[in-house]
């Protein structure tokens, strides 16, 4: 498993631990990643995904998951969570139909 948000894209990133006498060392900055259950309201069920904290309080901010995923373009999704927003859509064109 890729250590990758699934929402936002937010990767491993590398840098230098610098000393006080100046040596440089090479090191990562993981995110802070976790697995958490989402609720959907329009699947009525909880979705379970990999997510940065970061992530987690941007969809809190805007409404929830099915308000987040919808209104972001797929250019900017990950194919997951393309996928998530394809199952969202089918389930609420199914819920207006009948």
């Amino acid at each position: 498993m890729a250590r990758r948000c699934t929402i936002t894209g937010k990767g491993v990133q590398a840098g230098n631990n610098v000393s006080h006498a100046n040596n440089k060392t090479r090191r990562r900055f993981l995110p802070n990643l976790q697995t958490v259950s989402v609720r959907s309201d329009t699947l009525n069920e909880a979705v379970r995904i990999r997510l940065t904290t970061n992530a987690l309080r941007t969809i809190d901010k805007n409404g929830g998951l099915d308000a987040w995923i919808l209104g972001t373009a797929n250019r900017k999704l990950s194919e997951e969570a393309l996928r998530l927003k394809r199952r969202i859509q089918r389930k609420a064109a199914t819920a207006t139909a009948a």
